[in-house]
């Protein structure tokens, strides 16, 4: 119980000086993570995430924060925005798949051990970004709206768009572990992808719907309507999940079908998002910090180099193949390739890719890639979105 209690404690401490930690190069996220792996040095010693009942316990909340997170960011698009400012369809087009593809060709040049499915996991478990870990840019008035609303609505999206490509993965790896027909898993896995958007679209048509009616009679109070919305998330993944669909899609799909039906869901949810929401994302990052306290001894050259370039050249060629013909200037270009920063999506679908195979060779190097990857992202990003916001915008307003 310490360690709830150390946990408890420094949520207590951050939210007392939270304004004050908004105006320094420093981020919750980076605090808990480390607060984790100091208790995880100090008192609890190397903790196996694939062993339960930790990895029971990790899972389960993260899948929660995910679900949640994935519904309450898709509720907030609308489709409007995406034709009045294009860049967000590139960033989740040619960005994410080109993120993917660079992201699976470094994993197979350094990590020489590793199958080209198990690269493959690592280049997509990585490829979508974190709206949390960037707060501090996408809520800067001074950024220019249309950067801003690109970041955003990129790092809301990618992560559930992320998830078809990793079942996919998943069902080859599965296929090739138990030497069975890789068509069979694949078409398993094409159908969790298909169930899941189905049950999203049904739950989130209806559920919102009921919840229209019930406004517009006067029934439903503020309150209980955001707490509807959270349960049709919570139930749109559970009925996927029983009926042998993904649950994330699930819950992605039925966001999207919630906002389009209900247009200020995302309002409706913005309350979550920075507090529930908020709790459940720090919780995880405190339990990352402790398992990551056990992998530093293991850390090799080839993961920091992969870390690395996860962070930088995959994630900014694609940004700027992306923007190519959009006239956007460099420094924004720039810009926008360094803030896409790795965090509990990453973090969640490593999870799931490590209970869905159990077992497999290349494991070890899947997770010090991973999570030494959101680590380090944590660190870089936390420490640079303020100084390098302050450095783009000055930038932005002297070419003006």
């Amino acid at each position: 119980m310490i360690e709830v209690l150390f946990f408890l404690i420094m949520v207590f401490i951050v939210a007392i000086i939270s304004r004050r930690i908004d105006k320094l190069p420093v981020t919750a996220q980076m605090i808990f993570i480390f607060a984790g792996i100091l208790m995880g040095w100090l008192i609890i010693g190397f903790v196996d995430i694939r062993e339960p009942p930790i990895s029971t316990i990790i899972l389960l909340i993260a899948e929660i924060a995910l679900v949640l997170v994935l519904f309450t960011d898709a509720s907030k698009v609308k489709l409007e925005d995406l034709k009045l400012n294009s860049l967000p369809t590139r960033l989740l087009s040619i960005g994410l798949i080109s993120t993917i593809i660079l992201g699976i060709a470094a994993a197979v040049m350094l990590f020489t051990d590793l199958t080209l499915w198990e690269a493959a996991i690592i280049g997509i478990v990585l490829a979508p970004t974190d709206a949390a870990l960037g707060q501090i840019v996408v809520k800067n008035q001074k950024i220019p709206y249309k950067i801003r609303e690109a970041l955003e609505i990129e790092s809301g999206l990618n992560d559930g768009l992320a998830v078809p490509f990793l079942l996919v993965f998943i069902a080859i790896g599965l296929a090739e572990e138990s030497f069975s027909p890789g068509g069979y898993f694949i078409q398993t896995a094409l159908t969790q992808i298909g169930l899941g958007a189905m049950v999203g679209l049904a739950v989130g048509f209806i559920g919102s719907g009921i919840v229209i009616k019930s406004r517009n009679k006067n029934w439903i109070t503020p309150e209980y309507q955001r707490i509807a919305f959270l349960v049709l998330a919570v139930i749109s993944f559970i009925i996927a999940d029983e009926i042998g669909g993904s649950g994330f899609i699930a819950a992605f799909v039925g966001g999207l079908a919630t906002g389009y039906v209900t247009r200020d869901a995302g309002k409706v949810l913005m309350d979550f998002a920075e507090a529930e929401g908020q709790f459940l994302n720090l919780t995880v990052f405190f339990m990352l910090g402790i398992i990551i306290a056990g992998l530093i001894p293991y850390v090799t050259i080839q993961i920091i180099i992969y870390a690395i370039l996860s962070l930088t050249i995959i994630r900014m060629i694609p940004v700027a193949l992306s923007l190519i013909k959009t006239k956007i200037g460099t420094d924004s270009i720039l810009f926008m390739g360094w803030f896409g920063p790795r965090g509990l999506a990453s973090t969640v679908l490593a999870l799931i890719a490590l209970e869905s195979l159990e077992s497999f060779p290349g494991q070890n190097t899947f997770i010090l890639a991973v999570f030494i990857t959101v680590l380090f992202s944590v660190v870089a990003h936390g420490i640079t979105a303020l100084p390098f916001s302050n450095l783009y915008i000055k930038k932005n307003n002297s070419d003006k």
